[in-house]
């Protein structure tokens, strides 16, 4: 295949898949929008979550502009340092423009992932009026739009920016994927914040509600006659869509420009062919990812999981096609090269990669669905109380790490050893069969992410159809559904950590060329000696601490909630009665307020605190180069924590959650006798239910975006811990 039509290609893809993602954005709106009832719900859930995101948006937008300012300054005094002089002229408005990019595309992901589940909610209420099948059409299509937008325009920052800066020209290849790593510091930037936000809000709202609503007044879910029912809905989508479309946008543009820099190690092997590969074959995922959603139906009676499960069965398949080609077609010897190459053992690391993600999605399944033992045995345990169901929840939570961590680490290391197979005694194989993996394990990134925007939609479809006073069996549907978009919501989380374990390892690598390069000298990761071992002490802290913070924001803005839904109910007796229409605005504009605020200080500790530590420690000791080795320990310990702390607060919330689930399903049974809603067992499991909210949607999923973060910003201000 001719080197110079793989980008062309490439962003001919991109673009197609983002045609297809607004034909499948035109089908969903096409679709009916029920009653004016439903439509009123739907459009003041619509008007809220429009609300949050514009005032987000332009709080972030503020500190992405200072801190564009503090790269530009940076690169512009350090013009002469070693590094960023060898990337030519003008690296260092390069450098920036890349961030700006990047945190306006990651901006508009995430608008993106939200436009439409605001939209397609509605109008999966509607459909499952009539048939369940063609609700889970609506709602998984809503969120393919998400995903095939989220990774196309991650395909169009990165490839359009590699040929803008020239990287298809004469040496270019060299220099310019470090100048894009500006694009991933920008979308990890702004993926932050937007999930620390969205997170906030989300649970915050679905807090205040369940407790007050469920507990204490013995009202449904999405009662109408609950103050913070709007709120809680918005939340879902402001939350687990614009959030979730930010982070797996920087997750797939982090990966991309990290696999593209130790493709530069390889040039002498592959040619341009090894800098290019991931954008290919992430590429071919796309079009694997257009096929899976298309094939996705089922029967009435059956399990809406199983669809799912088809269409990622599908797609995962035809990626491991598409990957195979992208690997025989440009991952092969160039012309004049002697260096002993098997293309083959690199296609190997690349099904590591793609069977990782498959082990993910089933791991997380086991340990989040009320049909597997961890789930259930947080619900029995619920018999005795909230106590004991909170310990069951954070054992399951614990033990949920074990086997992901397992999986992970045989996946580095037969990706490790599968490249060096393919290049015997070539010094950086080894680490480019991880990139292989880890771009294998991103290739049905697309599906992913449309499954995780599915759980949203569903959720507010649920409370459209509960609000609006339909049909007991109609709810039964939507439930249907609800339940199995928490698994996807929670398989997501599940899949998004392990995409940043294998990502961190390469952009952790990548952070250690770049300081070979600019100080001529290979340095490690030294625990025994004391500044570095603090370093690592001090990642870990942040991650305790940045969590920390997450969820007593979640905390403190609930209180909030708390206090003004039990007002409402107090003054307002008619509430209850059902002859009173409660103030669902004021509870939406507590929520943003509390969100907003709370969301800039575990952000900031995030952005500062490895910049802090490698600029001062550098001074610590004239040897050894101690600030950047340092930083390098802050970033591996830090990775190692923040991927445990994220599985045992993502699967242990969603293991909470889906105990509730399984309570209220009628399925459960004390005794012989069925046990179900306004039961005790049920209270207890409220409870477990929000102790787990802040953990899976607000700090869990935040701690993805963390890590690599502090990767893409130690990368980008290397030159700083010199």
């Amino acid at each position: 295949m001719p080197i110079d039509t793989v980008l062309p290609l490439v962003l001919g893809i991109s673009v197609l898949s983002l045609l297809v993602a607004g034909l499948l954005a035109r089908h969903v709106l096409a679709a009916d929008t029920g009653t004016p009832q439903m439509r009123t719900i739907s459009d003041a859930i619509r008007e809220g979550a429009e609300a949050f995101l514009s005032r987000q948006y332009r709080t972030i937008a503020m500190l992405a502009v200072v801190a564009a300012l503090a790269i530009f300054g940076f690169y512009f005094w350090n013009r002469e340092v070693k590094n960023i002089a060898e990337m030519g002229e003008g690296t260092f408005w390069r450098v920036t423009v890349s961030f700006l990019v990047g945190a306006t595309c990651s901006a508009v992901a995430g608008y993106i992932g939200m436009f439409v589940s605001i939209r397609a909610n509605i109008r999966t209420a509607t459909a499952a009026m009539t048939s369940l099948n063609r609700a889970l059409q609506i709602s998984l299509r809503g969120g393919a739009v998400s995903g095939l937008s989220v990774v196309a325009m991650s395909l169009l920052g990165v490839g359009g920016l590699f040929w803008l800066f020239g990287g298809m020209h004469a040496g270019g290849y060299r220099h310019v994927p470090l100048q894009i790593v500006g694009f991933g510091f920008g979308a990890s930037f702004v993926a932050l914040f937007a999930q620390l936000g969205g997170g906030i809000y989300t649970k915050a709202a679905d807090v205040g509600a369940d407790l007050v609503g469920k507990v204490e007044a013995g009202i449904p879910e999405d009662d109408p006659r609950n103050p913070a029912v709007i709120a809680d809905l918005v939340g879902d989508n402001v939350g687990d869509c614009a959030g979730r479309g930010a982070d797996l946008f920087e997750s797939t543009a982090a990966e991309n420009v990290g696999a593209m820099i130790l493709g530069i190690a390889l040039f002498p092997v592959f040619g341009m062919g090894g800098i290019l590969f991931p954008l290919l074959a992430r590429a071919f995922g796309l079009i694997a990812t257009i096929v899976g959603v298309f094939t996705v139906k089922v029967r009435e009676d059956e399990d809406p999981m199983n669809g799912l499960n088809r269409g990622y069965l599908v797609t995962t398949i035809l990626a491991m096609i598409g990957f195979a080609a992208a690997v025989f077609l440009l991952l092969k010897p160039v012309a004049g090269s002697t260096q002993e190459s098997h293309s083959i053992y690199l296609l190997g690391a690349g099904i590591v990669g793609i069977l990782t993600a498959y082990a993910f999605v089933w791991i997380t399944q086991y340990y989040t669905e009320y049909k597997y033992r961890p789930v259930r045995s947080i619900a029995e345990a619920s018999k005795t109380g909230p106590a004991t169901n909170v310990i069951s929840g954070l054992a399951v939570g614990m033990e949920c790490t074990g086997i992901p961590v397992l999986v992970i680490s045989a996946a580095l290391m037969a990706a490790y050893k599968l490249g060096q197979l393919a290049l015997p005694g070539t010094p950086g194989a080894g680490l480019y069969g991880t990139a292989v993996a880890t771009m294998g394990m991103l290739a049905p990134c697309a599906y992913i992410l449309a499954m995780d925007t599915f759980g949203p939609i569903t959720d507010n479809a649920g409370g459209i159809i509960e609000m609006s006073g339909q049909p007991e069996e109609i709810r039964a549907k939507t439930d249907r559904l609800d339940a199995v978009g928490n698994t996807t919501k929670a398989l997501t989380k599940g899949y998004a950590i392990g995409s940043a374990a294998l990502a961190a390892f390469l952009l952790f690598r990548a952070y250690l060329d770049e300081v070979t390069k600019i100080t001529g000298q290979s340095i490690g990761v030294d625990l025994t000696r004391v500044p570095v071992f603090v370093g690592g002490l001090l990642g870990a802290t942040l991650v305790f601490v940045f969590s920390s913070l997450a969820i007593k924001a979640v905390g403190k803005a609930a209180q909030s909630v708390i206090t003004e839904v039990r007002r409402q109910f107090r003054e307002n007796a008619g509430i209850m009665a059902g002859t009173a229409k409660p103030d669902y605005a004021h509870c939406v504009d507590i929520v943003t307020k509390g969100a907003l605020r709370a969301m800039v200080a575990p952000g900031l500790l995030a952005v500062l605190t490895p910049v802090a530590v490698g600029f001062s420690f550098k001074f610590l000791s004239p040897y050894g180069r101690i600030g950047a080795e340092s930083v390098a320990g802050l970033l591996m310990v830090g990775t190692i924590a923040g991927i445990l702390m994220a599985m045992f607060m993502n699967n242990g919330g969603g293991a909470w959650d889906n105990a509730k689930k399984f309570i209220e399903s009628g399925k459960f049974t004390v005794d012989g006798v069925v046990v179900g809603k306004k039961s005790d067992a049920h209270k207890a499991a409220v409870v477990g239910d929000t102790v787990g909210d802040p953990f899976k949607d607000t700090a869990g999923p935040s701690l993805h975006v963390l890590i690599k973060l502090l990767s893409t910003i130690t990368l980008v201000l290397a030159p700083l811990f010199i």
